[in-house]
């Protein structure tokens, strides 16, 4: 998340530091609080109510797209059907729905996201992996931030490790 935003923020300001946005998201001092908070809230929804909040991660997704596109299904009341199964529309869904297939859309590669943030909406594809991190932070980096959200998640099964 953080490698993203980084990228994300270089849109706006192209000499952004790596290491002020580390800090920054290590601080909890994002414009929008901190991450773990976030994450938390809709963890604990989801705890406490299943049948309204379906929690997903993307490491999930991109180690089982097919697999959690039908759980998507099952939760909405909308499970697929035999006939379904057969006919590859969960194999259609996940192309259709593919990061590679979005990024090429052209609703999402013309024009910029706000009149008033001047970014273009292609810096929301940027990749679509998991794991970027070891490219942009120090072993130490990666320690500090784990130490953090180890704290923060003390007392909850939740993880942000990789599949």
């Amino acid at each position: 998340m953080v490698v993203s935003l980084w990228h994300f923020l270089r849109r706006l300001r192209p000499d952004l530091p790596f290491n002020s946005v580390f800090e920054s998201t290590c601080d909890g001092k994002m414009s929008y609080g901190p991450v773990w908070d976030h994450v938390l809230g809709y963890w604990r929804a989801a705890i406490a109510r299943p049948d309204k909040v379906l929690f997903l991660r993307y490491e999930e997704l991109l180690h089982d797209p097919a697999g959690q596109v039908r759980r998507l299904a099952a939760f909405l009341g909308m499970p697929f059907s035999v006939a379904e199964e057969e006919f590859g529309t969960v194999d259609n869904i996940v192309q259709l729905c593919s990061f590679g297939h979005l990024k090429g859309l052209d609703a999402n590669k013309i024009g910029g996201l706000d009149p008033i943030l001047p970014i273009p909406r292609d810096a929301l594809f940027r990749n679509g992996e998991s794991g970027d991190w070891v490219n942009h932070m120090t072993p130490e980096m990666a320690s500090h931030l784990d130490e953090i959200v180890a704290e923060k998640m003390r007392g909850t099964w939740f993880t942000f490790s990789d599949m």
